[in-house]
C-alpha cells in the first residue's frame, strides 16, 4: 500500500512521514513528495522514496502519485495561490485512482472567520464536487505559531495582541502528524472516506494564560497587552510589517476572541490514542531548542 505525503519537507509533512515510520509503515511504501528532493535526503536515507512534487507543475505530480493508496494532501503555504495549488493535486490523485485523499483544512472551516477559511473551504467544495474518496482534517491551531511571540515576550516583557479573553485550542504539529498518519495507515480507508475530522487540543487557553505559563517556565515576567484590532496594527505596522500583513494578523485575533478557535470537541486526542499535547510541554520544548 503506497503512501504519499505531499510537502514532506515541511514540518507537519516531515513529521507525519516519521509518524508513518514509527506506526511501523514500511519505509519502502511511503513516499516523501517534495517540490526540492534534496531537502528530503535525510528521509531518503531512512529508506522513503523521495519523488518531486510541486503544486505548480502538474506533471510532476502525476509522477509523483504513480502506484499511490492514499495521499497527504498538506495544504499549501502561499496564501492566494493555495486553490490552484490544491486543485491540481486534487486532479492527479483522481487520474492515479488514489482510494483515499486527506486534506489538511481548518478548524470550523465551513463556519469560521479566520482569515485563511476562504481558501480552505474553497478545496473542501472542490474535493466533494471531485467524487474522490476524502477525508477531512481540520487542524486548529499549532502551538509553534506562537514561538515568535513567546521569544519577543521574554525580551520585551510584552506579549501584544487583540485577542481579548478568546481561547486557543492548540496543539502541537506532531500531535496533528500523528492524526494524519492514523488516518492514511488506517487498515480500511473506507473507514474515513466522507469523515472530517474537527482537531484541536484538549485545553483552550487565553493569550494572558500564554504570558502566565512563559512567566512561569522562565522566571521573567511576561503580560499580555489587549489593543484594539486598529491599535494592534499600528503596532504592527509600527515594528515594520506590511499593512496587509498587520491587517490578516489583527483578523485573525479578532476570531479568536470571537472564539472560532476554542472548541475541544476531542477528535484529535481520539484519533492519537493520547491527550494532546499541553501548551506547557510544547512551549518549554521551542524554548529549550
Amino acid at each position: 500500500m503506497m503512501i504519499v505525503v505531499t510537502g514532506a519537507a515541511g514540518q507537519l509533512g516531515r513529521l507525519t512521514v516519521e509518524a508513518l515510520l514509527a506506526r511501523g509503515v514500511p519505509a519502502s511504501q511511503v513516499v516523501a513528495a517534495v517540490r526540492s528532493p534534496e531537502k528530503a535526503a535525510d528521509l531518503a536515507g531512512r529508506g522513503a522514496q523521495v519523488r518531486e512534487a510541486d503544486y505548480d507543475r502538474p506533471g510532476t505530480l502525476a509522477a509523483a502519485f504513480e502506484g499511490a493508496r492514499r495521499v497527504l494532501l498538506v495544504s499549501g503555504s502561499e496564501v492566494g495561490r493555495r486553490v490552484p495549488q490544491h486543485r491540481a493535486v486534487v486532479d492527479a490523485a483522481k487520474a492515479a485512482g488514489v482510494e483515499l485523499l486527506t486534506y489538511t483544512s481548518v478548524l470550523h472551516a465551513d463556519t469560521t472567520t479566520v482569515p485563511v477559511a476562504p481558501e480552505h473551504r474553497e478545496t473542501e467544495d472542490y474535493l466533494r464536487d471531485s467524487g474522490l474518496p476524502h477525508c477531512l482534517l481540520r487542524n486548529g491551531w499549532y502551538t509553534e505559531n506562537y514561538e515568535q511571540a513567546a521569544r519577543q515576550g521574554l525580551e520585551t516583557g510584552v506579549i501584544a495582541g487583540a485577542a481579548g479573553d478568546g481561547r486557543i485550542a492548540s496543539a502541537s504539529r506532531a500531535d496533528y502528524a500523528e492524526a494524519a498518519a492514523a488516518v492514511l495507515s488506517a487498515e480500511d480507508a473506507s473507514a474515513h472516506a466522507g469523515a472530517v475530522h474537527e482537531l484541536s487540543g484538549d485545553t483552550a487557553w487565553t493569550m494572558a494564560d500564554f504570558a502566565a505559563v512563559l512567566t512561569d517556565l522562565t522566571g521573567t515576567e511576561v503580560v499580555y497587552r489587549d489593543l484594539s484590532a486598529d491599535g494592534y496594527v499600528k503596532a504592527l505596522t509600527g515594528a515594520g510589517l506590511p499593512e496587509g500583513t498587520a491587517r490578516f494578523l489583527a483578523d485573525t485575533d479578532a476570531s479568536i476572541a470571537a472564539g472560532h478557535l476554542a472548541d475541544t470537541p476531542g477528535d484529535l486526542s481520539r484519533l492519537i490514542g493520547r491527550p494532546t499535547t499541553p501548551l506547557r510541554d510544547t512551549l518549554a520544548a521551542l524554548l529549550k531548542g
